[in-house]
């Protein structure tokens, strides 16, 4: 197999993205559809064809075809294409898709090695936090958890940043589930100001590619878990990486390959063909959310609604600032406690009770019996994820339904 990463791209790919790269997509939805994607240089295919093969002749040993592939865990046509589209769509240079958001999280971990320290943001994702806190730990690495979404975040950032031996700062914004929101460009300068750079990835799996382009606001990597919006229809996992770095790339290129965690063709064909919707899908998210969470805010037996398109967001301007629009995910508190959560949660019916979120249909969680479970009471509470927190990804049905929806199950409430 092919262990060469100072190639960074094959020769297929460049055969697919040769009519890309002779033009300049200036947007988004336009790039969604067509970066990445030429017509088949052999068949004049117009969508990309799915490369279901594992393996790729050699017309002598260790000659490959001149398109350059050998084995499909270090490289398939169909993935390579998802990959360009991707890296396009954050305006980076390199992405790296694996079989998971974790597993993605996994591969960017590994370059570092026994006692090097990671900064990450107190409020994640359950399973990253898992992650960190069990197998990162268990790899040698040494963690801090800090508020980055504070005002004094130089102030912490400076105590907590060990010079020489912090190596990663790992940031949610917005986090989940109670989107906080954090200054990307502030963060990133002050994590480029030491003189071995510190880098920064910022997880942007719940504003997409069409919301937020973390690397435009100064991070090294940006990651997603494509199974939420990038892929958007619930029926794929996987993670991406994306990157401007070409030492960054080369080092998760071959972390890739050697680990061996990434997804299969068919899943790179499926994520490729929701991205060419995903500007229309964010947009639709991002309208039925303000209304939905206006709905609520207005709601008797709703304590609380943060919503970063709010203007009850404490970070309201920031947001406007370097989001180019709030998404679909919305945190609530009922009233009450968890048999008044629950007994809304029970009486949901186009609103499923799932963990995910992305999805073009609407669901709704308990963050604290469900995807922070793994996470320890103490640090729940400090966090707030309280017994009555909901939380909301607003998916793009009919808005007068989703908001009956909503209606009907906040009555049964007692209160």
């Amino acid at each position: 197999e092919n262990n060469n990463t100072n190639t960074p791209q094959h020769i297929f790919f460049h055969l697919f993205t040769t009519m890309t790269q002779e033009h300049v997509y200036k947007t988004l939805d336009t790039k969604a559809i067509h970066a990445g994607q030429a017509p088949d240089p052999h068949t004049g295919a117009v969508i990309t064809p799915l490369s279901l093969s594992t393996t790729f002749a050699q017309t002598s040993p260790g000659v490959p075809y001149p398109a350059n592939y050998e084995y499909s865990r270090s490289a398939n046509p169909t993935r390579d294409a998802l990959e360009g589209c991707i890296a396009s769509l954050e305006n980076g240079k390199h992405a790296l898709t694996f079989s998971s958001g974790l597993g993605a999280t996994a591969a960017i971990s590994q370059m570092f090695t026994m006692g090097d320290h990671v900064i990450c943001m107190d409020d994640l994702y359950g399973g990253t936090q898992r992650y960190f806190r069990t197998l990162g730990v268990r790899a040698g690495l040494e963690l801090s958890f800090v508020d980055l979404s504070s005002d004094k975040v130089e102030e912490l950032l400076k105590e907590a940043i060990q010079p020489g031996k912090t190596k990663m700062i790992w940031l949610e914004t917005p986090t989940n589930p109670t989107l906080k929101i954090s200054d990307v460009k502030k963060i990133a300068k002050i994590a480029h100001s030491y003189e071995e750079k510190i880098i920064l990835v910022v997880d942007n799996t719940f504003m997409s590619s069409y919301f937020q382009t973390p690397l435009d606001l100064g991070a090294d990597i940006s990651m997603h878990s494509c199974t939420k919006y990038m892929n958007g229809h619930s029926d794929v996992v996987m993670g991406v990486a994306i990157t401007k770095d070409d030492d960054i790339h080369q080092r998760l290129r071959y972390i890739q390959n050697a680990a061996g965690c990434v997804p299969s063709a068919f899943d790179s064909f499926l994520v490729l063909r929701s991205l060419k919707t995903l500007h229309v899908r964010m947009q639709r998210h991002a309208e039925n959310a303000i209304r939905v969470a206006k709905f609520l805010e207005a709601h008797k037996k709703v304590a609380k609604v943060v919503y970063p398109g709010l203007e009850s967001h404490p970070s309201h301007k920031l947001a406007k600032e370097q989001m180019r629009g709030f998404g679909g995910m919305i945190t609530f508190f009922t009233v009450g406690g968890l048999n008044e959560a629950k007994a809304f949660l029970e009486n949901l019916h186009l609103f499923q009770l799932a963990e995910s979120l992305g999805g073009v249909e609407s669901l709704v969680e308990h963050p604290a019996i469900m995807t922070h479970a793994s996470v320890a009471v103490e640090q729940r509470a400090l966090l707030g994820i309280s017994d009555s927190l909901i939380r909301l990804s607003v998916g793009i049905e009919d808005c007068d339904e989703l908001i009956e929806d909503l209606t009907k199950a906040l009555d049964k409430i007692e209160a």
